[in-house]
Order: C-alpha cells, then structure tokens, then sequence
C-alpha cells in the first residue's frame, strides 16, 4: 500500500451533529485522521473543517465520495495536489531560569514566536506557522525543558488565481 498525506477540507453546516457524522464516517470504516481542525467561517452557519488522513489513492477517493453523500457537507476540497497555504498554532511552556531566559529568547526570536506568558520559572510560546516550522521550533528546545504543549492541528485554503503561490 502507497500511503499518502492527504489534505481534505470541507465546508459544512455549523449543526449539532455534523462534525460527529463525519469523525464517524471515519471511524466506522477504520480510517484514521490524524489531525483536525473546524471553525466557522464568515457565515455563521456554515463551518470549515480541515482534515489530514494518511492512505492510499483508491481509499482518498472512496472518502471523498462518501463525505459528499453527507447532507452537511456544502463543499468538499482535496488540497492535497492543489496549491494552497496551510497554518498550524503552537503553545508551548518551557521551564528556565534567568540565566537561560535571554537564549531562549533569541531563539523564539528567530522563529517569530511571541511570548504569551513569563513567570520567574517558565515562559509560554506561541508559534504559528506549517508543520514543519513547528517540529523544528520544538527540536531546538531540549526536551527536558518542555514542561507542556498544545497545537491546534492544520487549517488551509486554496490559494487561487494565476500562476504560483507566494507565502509571506
């Protein structure tokens, strides 16, 4: 089997009940998604949800089918072969004393992290940016100094119009 990351996102009715649908269209056949994200959009009663699933081509496209069928479901992209841009947030606390401060500082500074909180002990994080920007601002830090995370999984859209997609 030729496992690929795909990228799927959904525009659905913001209902009680909807999201469950989905997550168990998925459970129930025994596909795993390894990261989600839902929030509504512009309009109230509509949600955008973003999954990632790892799988082959022939079951990406038995899901797409079946989330289609779903009444809640306004819309249905795979980003997966499109262009488009993809976020993700980090939190994350770390234990230092003053006199590690200002490298971890410098360091969060190189990636754009802002700091949320300080505490003569601890200092929180926040980073926001692709996945991969996150694991690396993660494996900078020594991981005895990590005291807790929380991410909150991929969001993206399209990136649309002509020619290539410039991230800022």
């Amino acid at each position: 089997m030729n496992n690929k990351r795909h990228v799927i996102s959904l525009l659905m009715e913001n209902k009680a009940g909807a999201l469950s649908r989905v997550v168990g269209l998925f459970s129930a056949r025994g596909f795993n998604i390894e990261n989600l994200n839902v929030a509504p959009t512009q309009d109230e009663t509509v949600s955008r949800l973003t999954l990632v699933t790892y799988c082959d081509e022939k079951l990406i496209e038995q899901i797409n089918k079946q989330l289609n069928k779903l009444i809640e479901v306004i819309k249905l992209v795979n980003l997966t072969d499109a262009e488009f841009v993809d976020r993700e947030m980090l939190l994350i606390k770390i234990n230092v004393d003053a006199k590690q401060r200002g490298h971890y500082l410098q360091l969060a500074e190189a990636f754009r992290a802002r700091v949320i909180a300080i505490t003569p002990t601890t200092v929180i994080f926040e980073v926001t940016g692709s996945q991969r920007k996150l694991d690396a601002f993660i494996d900078v830090l020594e991981s005895d100094i990590i005291v807790e995370m929380a991410r909150t999984g991929m969001t993206g859209l399209a990136a649309t119009g002509s020619g290539k997609c410039l991230e800022l």
